[in-house]
């Protein structure tokens, strides 16, 4: 999401490598390190770690620049609303992560915006048309492919990821209602604030100590991935068209088929590339369509 308070620049190129750095590297680094932990340490004690983490690097970032004016906001409750769908959110997939591959995991995540179409007419008064309501039917017949419901594949995990991305999906069109009255910043503090206050109450009950070196440099990771990799994709967003920018976010299904591969020799099989294949191309075509309904409203009177 861009800053409004600051102009976007026309680097198109230099977008996409940061989004790229994102997708390909940052975010599947951070899942694969939540998947690992986790089995080890329990979902409570892998959501601290990494609220914490995170937390310190955006404050090493702005704090310098902007003071504690990053946690002015105009509308506390729907800050920490918005905020706690994105805590349920990652909680609910850092269990799934425990049960289910890597790649099936993320695949399934891309369920969140077809969700955000679903959702944009109830929660924010949008008209949502025929072509985009096709594009999201073709995207769940993708998800339920990949899940294949009464199959001998299907676990009860992958509907905690529709859970974790239907969350999200409500996290991110309240993100389009909050942006009219707090800058990113403010809202990205909030965002991780939230997730480290509710899992710091839970982790005393569930604390388990860092068996080796190993181990909290991986809790260390998380922090690091989570925190550069949220930087990375706003600047990627500032420097070049959501339009262009967004198909990129995609690339977490190549960080994802290799990590699970080399990390849990975990490989998809054929009906999960087709369903991925269903969902990214829907995925596609309603990121498109949005960039041409917003070219029209733009060049009309």
């Amino acid at each position: 999401m861009v800053d409004p308070l600051r102009p976007a620049l026309n680097r198109p190129l230099v977008a996409i490598l940061f989004m790229c750095a994102t997708t390909i590297v940052m975010f599947p680094c951070l899942n694969t390190a939540m998947k690992h932990l986790a089995i080890e340490y329990g979902v409570v004690e892998v959501v601290f770690m990494r609220s914490a983490g995170h937390l310190v690097v955006m404050l090493a970032m702005l704090l310098p620049g902007h003071g504690l004016a990053i946690f002015r906001t105009r509308r506390l409750g729907w800050q920490l609303g918005r905020s706690s769908l994105q805590c349920a959110s990652t909680g609910f997939y850092t269990v799934a992560l425990t049960f289910i591959p890597l790649t099936t995991a993320t695949t399934v995540a891309f369920t969140a915006p077809l969700l955000v179409v679903a959702l944009s007419g109830p929660m924010l008064g949008e008209k949502v048309g025929p072509r985009r309501w096709a594009a999201v039917m073709v995207g769940f017949i993708g998800a339920i492919v990949i899940i294949r419901p009464g199959g001998e594949v299907m676990h009860w995990a992958d509907f905690l990821v529709i859970g974790s991305a239907l969350c999200y999906a409500a996290y991110q069109l309240l993100t389009r209602r909050i942006a009219l009255y707090d800058s990113p910043r403010t809202t990205g503090i909030y965002t991780i604030t939230v997730s480290l206050v509710a899992s710091a109450i839970a982790v005393p009950f569930f604390w388990t100590p860092p068996h080796n070196l190993v181990d909290w440099g991986l809790f260390a990771s998380m922090g690091v991935a989570g925190g550069i990799g949220h930087y990375f994709m706003v600047k990627a967003y500032q420097l070049g068209q959501a339009s262009i920018v967004g198909p990129f976010d995609y690339g977490q299904l190549i960080g994802a088929t290799f990590l699970g591969y080399l990390v849990f020799a975990e490989f998809p099989d054929l009906w999960t590339w087709i369903g991925a294949a269903l969902l990214v191309g829907s995925g596609l075509y309603i990121a498109r369509r949005e960039a041409v309904l917003m070219k029209r409203r733009a060049l009309a009177p």
